[in-house]
């Protein structure tokens, strides 16, 4: 284990492939903001995208291909065998690695409950990763949330959102705190709600037991995000609708969506899609340490999960315990099982989440001047490139 985390870490940091000063990405399928190019252009200059090109720059051909904006996962809490709760930096930096080569060029580490002590400590410990790039920060899912809906969460370290508490956990993060995700209807949450909109962290409504009534007044104090919507709340009531009805009709909110095909029913994602509008969806991963490693038991916080046939659930209880999903398998489920426009995948894959994060003057879409990461598709939507930065990753075999 030792060993292959060592050479994670050397491929993120060190001995990075030379790449030419300028590549031409030619003959694909391109989305863009304004919508797909048929044989478009994407121009790579250093870690940048560009306009033009010199006359001599290297033409790669992928006639056949998409070639779209790399994925932005803003709810993600480990991979490739390692915890972004618990792990090492090189364990860290393994799961970020494992997550970049199925297309997650940026990604926001997720913790899980756990005492608020060792919480705060672990934001510190994150905050350096975040500070040196490889995490573009940090989301705090629990401990405040409700023991009714409490999931893949230890019940005996849950705690109802003392705004003195939440403080502790953002400035415990140096700047670096991006989400916390609440059950606002317990003693304290709508202050927090108003404490982290002051502060610039997106206030998130999940793992709640919340009516309808107290969702609306959370959007109105100041939540954005509904935390994997549909999971961990109260289905959808035609008397009490409450959480999700709240938080489809407002404009005000993004929804995640998990499109792993066992936390959402197809239709489920299409209720989202149609009554949010692909302009308010973020396809999450949640994964856990399973994803792109296997089944077997791990570790989530304090609790043992067992995954088997890629399904994780707690060994106790059998809740499901986060996912194994990656940004390309949702992305490719999306378009060819629930027949979601490309156009509207990539703006909940890509473009929603990285404008969520204050981030879409650099990633989030294929535009000049921003960071050439991005995505290559066959015909099908599987997997055949990714470039973050200007640098392969994953790089495509062409000809």
């Amino acid at each position: 284990m030792a060993a292959s985390a060592a050479r994670a870490t050397s491929t993120v940091h060190a001995g990075r492939p030379h790449h030419p000063k300028s590549t031409v990405l030619a003959g694909a399928r391109v989305v863009l903001p304004t919508g797909t190019v048929e044989g478009g252009r994407v121009v790579v200059e250093g870690t940048k995208i560009v306009t033009e090109a010199p006359a001599d720059a290297p033409v790669h051909d992928l006639s056949g291909h998409w070639v779209v904006p790399g994925f932005v996962d803003i709810h993600n809490h480990g991979g490739g065998g390692a915890s972004f709760t618990s792990g090492t930096a090189e364990d860290v930096l393994r799961g970020v690695l494992t997550h970049r080569r199925h297309g997650t060029t940026t990604l926001v580490a997720s913790t899980v409950t756990g005492d608020m002590d060792f919480l705060a400590h672990r934001a510190g410990f994150l905050s350096e990763l975040v500070e040196q790039g490889d995490l573009a920060g940090i989301h705090f899912e629990g401990p405040f949330i409700s023991p009714c809906r409490k999931g893949a969460h230890s019940e005996d370290l849950l705690r109802d959102p003392d705004p003195a508490e939440v403080r502790k956990l953002i400035d415990a993060a140096r700047g670096t705190a991006r989400m916390v995700t609440l059950a606002t209807e317990l003693p304290g949450g709508i202050d927090s709600v108003r404490l982290l909109a002051e502060h610039g962290v997106i206030a998130a409504i999940g793992h709640t037991d919340a009516t309808y009534e107290q969702t609306r007044e959370a959007i109105e104090a100041g939540a954005t995000v509904a935390t994997h919507l549909f999971n961990a709340m109260p289905a959808l009531g035609h008397r009490a609708p409450g959480p999700i009805a709240a938080l489809l009709e407002d404009d005000r909110v993004t929804v995640e969506l998990i499109n792993d095909g066992t936390h959402l029913h197809p239709a489920a994602l299409e209720l989202a899609f149609r009554s949010a509008g692909a302009g308010r969806v973020a396809f999450i991963t949640d994964a856990m340490d399973a994803a792109g490693f296997g089944d077997g038991r791990y570790q989530l916080g304090p609790l043992e999960v067992e995954v088997r046939d890629g399904v994780a659930r707690l060994v106790e209880g059998d809740s499901i315990a986060g996912s194994t999903l990656t940004l390309d398998t949702a992305f490719r489920r999306a378009v060819t099982v629930d027949r979601i426009p490309v156009e509207d995948v990539v703006a909940a894959i890509s473009a929603n989440p990285a404008k969520l994060l204050g981030v879409y003057d650099k990633v989030g879409s294929l535009e000049s001047g921003k960071d050439a990461d991005l995505v290559v598709l066959d015909a099908g939507f599987a997997l055949k490139g990714v470039m973050r930065r200007g640098e392969w990753l994953v790089e495509p075999q062409m000809g």
